[in-house]
């Protein structure tokens, strides 16, 4: 299959500073939508690149929850998934590793899944940086480099382990 994007490209858009339309509120409010409570917030790059962030969490179990970025290609309508912070609802096993992950973890996006025909951010690892959708969301800006007033982002949700 083909490559849409290689590791150093994810790598240098993973780099990129992010920045949300004017006027996003500090706190994004969460819209109750089947079954769940999600938001989503399209971001841009200073280059034009366009990103759109998804914030998803179950409305019956709040281990079960997502934060996306994904790029938007020019050549598609398709979001490429760069990075998932999910919640511990679940465990994830990695296809070529073959190693199962337990509790919260994060989806790369990566060459070597893609060119197995595997969804791009189907590689996970475990992590103790968050043990909420606030703590995955605080996790996000940081490693996205998504640029929030700083007085925006203190105390925002608690918090990201480094």
């Amino acid at each position: 299959m083909a490559i849409k994007y290689t590791d150093k490209e994810i790598e240098e858009m993973m780099a990129e500073p992010k920045h949300p339309p004017v006027g996003t509120e500090r706190r994004p409010r969460l819209q109750s939508k089947r079954g769940q409570k999600e938001r989503r917030i399209d971001l841009r790059s200073d280059s034009g690149t366009e990103y759109r962030l998804i914030l998803c969490q179950s409305t019956k179990n709040v281990n079960k929850f997502s934060v996306v970025l994904g790029v938007m290609p020019p050549w598609s309508n398709h979001l490429f998934r760069l990075r998932r912070h999910n919640g511990e609802s679940h465990h994830h096993t990695n296809q070529i590793e073959k190693n199962t992950v337990y509790g919260c973890h994060i989806h790369y996006a990566t060459e070597r899944y893609q060119k197995l025909g595997m969804r791009e951010d189907s590689f996970a690892e475990a992590t103790s940086r968050y043990d909420s959708l606030d703590g995955a969301f605080d996790c996000m800006i940081t490693d996205a480099k998504i640029r929030i007033l700083p007085s925006a982002q203190l105390g925002l949700f608690g918090g990201c382990a480094p």
